[in-house]
């Protein structure tokens, strides 16, 4: 494992990631991402089994397992404008990446991971999407990576796109320093259309207390966002898929198009 703690690789690993395709990207130190909120509650929250997890023998929903030589996580970030609604399509039985902006994220970690293993001497982890086949919580890291903040709709924002930004996470064995917090709050004194906008209500009512999880920052940020109400949406959406044909194979696959709806009414970014 290589020990390095001054800014100038970390500089140097960002510019490359952004040479690569990447729109935002930053750095979070692993000691630091371990502590940070969704990494603590998901301890403490009762096991989930909705859209968004997977059934893995041996391990429970929603708990991190760590590389042991990772100490650095590489957030990267592309814009998802609202005209490319593509972007985010699931399609059933593609098995390289599964939606579009994913597949584009893939193509950048793994072209990144390729240059920092040859030419900086680096050991990269690659993570996939799902906790329970190895991932992080990539909102956090992004958050302590100084991309942006958490938003009243549980959404991660930027200044540059506001949510509408898909994320990307990769560990290294290189001891870097997080950039730490952004100085960048928009939803101090927002009237909260996301809220409003959302088909099922998932921000009608307070779920989660700082007493209860010993946290002041909750999901909602208030604590007022229901995972259940939000997976009745995205069952919905599985309800309604389309059929597409899938080149390769004679079987059609089913494309589903997830709701956006709190993600489209934010006012903050552009794209």
């Amino acid at each position: 494992m290589r020990q390095e703690n001054t800014e100038e690789p970390g500089r140097r690993i960002i510019a490359k990631a952004k040479e690569f395709g990447a729109d935002l990207a930053g750095i979070a130190n692993i000691g630091e991402l371990k502590t940070s909120p969704s990494h603590i509650i998901s301890e403490k929250l009762p096991e989930y089994d909705g859209e968004g997890t997977k059934n893995v023998a041996g391990r429970r929903r929603g708990r991190v397992e760590w590389p042991e030589e990772a100490r650095s996580a590489l957030v990267i970030a592309v814009a998802h404008p609202p005209g490319k609604p593509e972007m985010d399509w699931w399609v059933s039985g593609n098995k390289s990446g599964n939606t579009p902006g994913n597949r584009i994220l893939m193509r950048i970690a793994s072209e990144l991971a390729d240059y920092l293993e040859k030419k900086e001497g680096l050991q990269c982890f690659k993570l996939p999407y799902y906790i329970e086949y190895g991932g992080v919580y990539m909102k956090d890291a992004a958050v302590l990576a100084g991309l942006g903040c958490m938003g009243k709709n549980n959404l991660f924002l930027t200044p540059e796109f506001g949510p509408r930004v898909r994320l990307r996470v990769m560990l290294t064995d290189a001891d870097l320093p997080s950039a730490g917090k952004r100085d960048f709050d928009p939803c101090t004194d927002c009237s909260m259309p996301c809220r409003d906008a959302c088909p099922q209500n998932a921000f009608a009512e307070k779920i989660y207390s700082k007493a209860e999880y010993g946290l002041s920052q909750l999901p909602g940020r208030s604590g007022v966002f229901s995972r259940l109400r939000c997976n009745r949406e995205m069952q919905n959406n599985n309800a309604a898929f389309e059929t597409v044909s899938m080149e390769g194979r004679e079987k059609p696959g089913r494309r589903v198009k997830y709701c956006r709806e709190c993600e489209f009414a934010c006012p903050v970014g552009s794209v």
